[in-house]
């Protein structure tokens, strides 16, 4: 890429962030990254001593984000582009998992984001300039049994990417959902928080599920570098999409999901009319 410019990534410490900042280094870009220990600060900025920058933060610890953002504007330079990735996955059949559990789902993927978005954007706007890139999933569109706190957190995220891209279009700043599909990163695998199972009778409907998630854990299709170049490419772009799907199976997936809904709307048009005054 021919433009530098200065990404500020939360979670670089492995998955999507990861790749993505390996990516953006390669390519000539500034990267700031978050970590949550001096170990991994110290194994990031390794990656680049000139370009790779790291930051201890919490996207929880909320007091802590406005500090955080102002000290790289003050020290390391105009941040160009934000890209929310921390967070995780929750795994667990809704009536089991605790209500704690999706607390701390919504802290992390979407409360956290917002945050960090929030801490940024009075710098973009007062620029005129900037991207903010939400990594969201296709689980943000599709849905399958045993990860309602998950979906229920990328839905929530999707959302205000589009609400908020409208928001800020008159400043020329740009906001992109980015939704991947199933890739080769650690979510499904030491990323995930699982809820014990406790009620018997979603044995037989969740138990095939919870054990084909593990096996294939590692072995998905898709390669999380691709989806780096893949957002480095719309990064890039002078008219970046609102939403990007990452990887054939969140395209598959989601076509699917929006013809149904299509379907079931003509379906019951009748219905729905019928409440006109």
């Amino acid at each position: 890429m021919s433009n530098s410019k200065l990404l500020f990534i939360t979670g670089v410490s492995s998955g999507f962030g990861q790749a993505l900042a390996q990516e953006a280094l390669a390519s000539g870009h500034h990267v700031v990254g978050t970590v949550r220990s001096e170990r991994a600060r110290q194994a990031f900025e390794e990656l680049d001593p000139a370009k790779a920058v790291g930051r201890l933060l919490d996207v929880t610890d909320f007091d802590a984000i406005d500090g955080v953002v102002a000290e790289i504007e003050a020290n390391v330079g105009a941040i160009d582009v934000l890209v929310n990735n921390a967070g995780y996955g929750h795994e667990g059949i809704m009536e089991e998992s605790p209500i704690a559990e999706m607390r701390r789902q919504f802290d992390v993927n979407v409360f956290g984001a917002v945050a960090v978005t929030k801490a940024v954007l009075p710098f973009m706007r007062a620029r005129r300039s900037g991207h903010i890139l939400n990594i969201t999933s296709m689980g943000g569109f599709i849905t399958m049994p045993g990860i309602a706190y998950y979906c229920g957190s990328k839905f929530a995220l999707e959302g205000i990417s589009e609400v908020l891209g409208k928001e800020v279009k008159p400043f020329n700043i740009h906001v992109t959902a980015v939704a991947p599909g199933s890739f080769r990163t650690d979510w499904a695998g030491r990323s995930m928080s699982r809820t014990p199972r406790s009620i018997p009778d979603y044995d037989a409907q969740f138990d095939p599920i919870r054990n084909a998630r593990e096996e294939k854990s590692g072995q998905q299709l898709g390669d999380p570098q691709k989806a780096a170049r893949a957002m480095l490419a719309a990064i890039a772009s002078d008219t970046p999409p609102e939403h990007l799907l990452l990887g054939s199976d969140a395209l598959e997936l989601v076509r699917r999901k929006l013809s149904a809904l299509i379907d079931e709307i003509s379906e019951w048009e009748t219905l729905t009319r019928s409440t006109d005054g």
